[in-house]
């Protein structure tokens, strides 16, 4: 065993929980998991930053260098610099049922500039409903321990079951639009290929929830209008990267998980086209590729299970500028990926195990990489350069 997963079993032991108005004093964690770990280009330094955190989907960085981490079953963390964790009042009840819950968050393009005016936190969540369940967005703002004005901006347009599927990833883009993710809701037959449907698709929103009028679908009238792309089955990482292209991770069934990238019109083929099997015959799902439907730009190898995307942006990875950096569940896998225009020409497994199951990542407004993994007590990661 390498000896810097000796430190791992005691510092797992170190615990607490937080609830609204109290904090999780940061000095009862160890602040360094990881001393060194060897890479490509890099070495790397891991340290956890906050744990005692259930299920944690999504982080946001705020302007102070604090952040805001979603849990799946309904709570908002306020974690500070030094790693206390707050809890906040004022977030929805949300459906915490299965997959659902407080998923993905993010923050207006124009947060913290002068005036305030744009403040505003963006999140999704599984709303309950006649017929089950559906993947929503609302806005908030931010005032001490709270959110208030809390405003709901779009629910997708039905409820159903299981409780699984809900996607749900945001990404702006360089227009001011926001890019939503919805998975296809696990149902059978697959709702995907339905554009009636927003199940199985990525959604383009203005910033108060409405459709901007250069939508793809907009004169469609067998489409709904805030379709972006459809045939997607569950995406959960998503990122717009430098050049503004809009990079996504995508759940295959067992095996063939994606990266595409997602251009306005096309049709990712779930489940006409998917490199998968099915879970109880273990027989290919789809073609490999059909006309009219736009292949996967990589498939991950194994059971990936992606979830959490970030191009690396930073004078801190200088070899690694461009790259983008996929979290994996299953796999427990931080994974390196290298483009070139729009093909993958080189990757590099990162992380294999450290942190168990990978949840989201971020790269800071401080240019560091963040990192959450999903457990009934999980934390907030930082990796930065070791010295």
């Amino acid at each position: 065993m390498p000896a810097y997963l000796k430190t791992l079993p005691a510092a797992l032991l170190l615990w607490g929980l937080a609830v609204s108005g109290q904090a999780l004093a940061a000095e009862t964690l160890p602040e360094i998991t990881v001393e060194r770990i060897g890479t490509e280009h890099h070495d790397l330094r891991l340290e956890r930053i906050a744990g005692g955190l259930e299920h944690p989907w999504a982080l946001a960085q705020l302007p102070d260098g604090s952040f805001l981490v979603s849990e799946r079953p309904g709570r908002l963390a306020h974690v500070s610099e030094a790693g206390d964790v707050t809890h906040l009042d004022g977030v929805p009840r949300v459906s915490a049922n299965g997959q659902g819950g407080l998923l993905d968050v993010a923050l207006h393009p124009d947060y913290g500039q002068e005036g305030g005016e744009e403040d505003w936190l963006y999140f999704t969540w599984s709303k309950a409903g006649s017929g089950g369940t559906a993947t929503a967005l609302s806005r908030a703002r931010l005032e001490g321990d709270a959110l208030v004005s809390v405003e709901e901006l779009f629910v997708q347009d039905r409820f159903s079951a299981p409780g699984r599927h809900y996607g749900s990833r945001l990404a702006w883009l360089p227009d001011g639009t926001l890019m939503m993710s919805i998975g296809d809701r696990g149902r059978q037959p697959p709702r995907a290929q339905d554009r009636g449907d927003h199940a199985g698709s990525v959604l383009r929103l203005t910033d108060r929830g409405g459709v901007p009028n250069d939508n793809p679908f907009v004169n469609d009238d067998g489409a709904l209008n805030a379709l972006f792309s459809s045939g997607n089955r569950n995406i959960q990482g998503m990122t717009v990267t430098a050049d503004g292209r809009t990079w996504a991770t995508e759940h295959g069934p067992l095996g063939g998980d994606e990266l595409n990238l997602i251009e306005g019109g096309k049709n990712y083929g779930w489940p006409e086209v998917s490199l998968g099997v099915d879970y109880s015959t273990r027989r290919p799902i789809g073609a490999d590729s059909l006309p009219g439907m736009r292949d996967a730009q990589y498939i991950f190898e194994g059971r990936f299970a992606p979830s959490g995307l970030a191009e690396v942006a930073s004078g801190q990875f200088p070899r690694w500028e461009g790259n983008l950096l996929a979290g994996g569940l299953r796999s427990q896998r931080l994974k390196r990926l290298v483009l070139e225009g729009d093909a993958v020409v080189d990757s590099e497994v990162i992380l294999d195990g450290e942190i168990g199951r990978i949840r989201d990542v971020r790269q800071g407004r401080d240019g560091a990489l963040y990192l959450l993994n999903d457990a009934p007590r999980g934390s907030l990661f930082r990796m930065v350069p070791a010295n």
